[in-house]
């Protein structure tokens, strides 16, 4: 089932300004599936932000639709199924821990019967228990994520956008708030995830988009993003003789790793067959050949700088 639908959606700023008109998003279509893990990846101005207020009701397009569980965004009852974090939220600095998510309980329209065992259930799952009579001005960047976090999960939604979740949260605090989406998603939830950190997204994301200037640039699962399928990587259970490496590899653009892993383009299931033969009428066994992948991180600065080139020669 697809929880979000989004078709054409584009978004100018200022329309009727020659100077001052800016597009946001230009024809922006996705689907994100349910019970899944989406991550929403693009350089500053890409228009990642003004999305997901569209999404919320926050903003409104210029065109396009967009539907949250088969509802358009624009009916308001939708939004009681969506948990939001905020990139830079606030909460009232003389409030606890336990009363922040009290005070926006009541304004999500929460029942108060239960209400103090969900409070204390997701301070528990954030790590902010002990912390729950603490007032907020003392609390850390990190230890604001957490409690952002749960107040994102009070009303108990059904997809929940996350706009940077990490963000200023030490590494142990990272691998806590992964193992907590990956439970949340265990649960049937749906997490919308925008993250400049590319390490975490490639750890927790099960499919991602890639948006450039409001255009939508790739999107895909992290796997078929990040593998080279043209390039493979060869290893050898002995150490590579440059002599015997010429006539294997005759007609094939490589590059050698080192004394036992070469990385081969490879165009096509029958070249491949054919360079496999080359190698063993040569007399070197090869112990794995498998595409050869990057990091989502890499992947995403080389998609980048390519789409600015390619615009930048037409």
């Amino acid at each position: 089932m697809n929880i979000i639908t989004i078709n054409n959606l584009t978004k100018i700023f200022n329309p009727n300004s020659k100077s001052s008109r800016v597009t946001a998003l230009n024809n922006f279509s996705l689907t994100v599936n349910e019970s899944t893990i989406f991550g929403l990846l693009g350089p500053n101005g890409a228009g990642k932000t003004t999305l997901i207020k569209i999404l919320l009701g926050i903003v409104f397009p210029t065109s396009g639709t967009a539907e949250i569980l088969n509802k358009k965004i624009d009916d308001y009852l939708v939004r009681k199924h969506v948990g939001y974090l905020p990139e830079n939220h606030k909460f009232p600095l003389y409030l606890t821990g336990e009363d922040v998510l009290k005070y926006y309980a009541q304004l999500s329209g929460c029942s108060k019967e239960g209400l103090q065992e969900k409070i204390d259930s997701l301070l528990k799952l954030v790590k902010m228990y002990k912390w729950k009579r603490t007032k907020v001005k003392s609390y850390s960047k990190g230890m604001m994520q957490r409690l952002g976090l749960a107040h994102a999960l009070i009303a108990d939604p059904k997809i929940i956008f996350l706009d940077e979740p990490t963000d200023g949260v030490d590494p142990l605090g990272r691998k806590e708030i992964r193992d907590i989406l990956l439970e949340l998603k265990s649960e049937g939830k749906t997490i919308f995830l925008n993250s400049h950190l590319l390490s975490e997204v490639e750890l927790v994301c099960d499919r991602v988009a890639i948006l450039h200037k409001g255009s939508l640039v790739r999107e895909g699962t992290v796997v078929d993003i990040t593998t080279q399928k043209e390039i493979y990587e060869i290893k050898i259970n002995q150490k590579l003789d440059s002599e015997i490496v010429r006539k294997s590899t005759e007609g094939f653009s490589f590059s050698q790793k080192d004394d036992y892993t070469l990385h081969l383009k490879v165009e096509s299931p029958e070249q491949r067959d054919k360079l496999l033969d080359k190698f063993r009428q040569n007399g070197i066994s090869i112990e794995a050949m498998l595409p050869l992948k990057t990091s989502l991180e890499d992947m995403f600065i080389n998609l980048i700088h390519e789409t600015d080139n390619r615009e930048d020669n037409e």
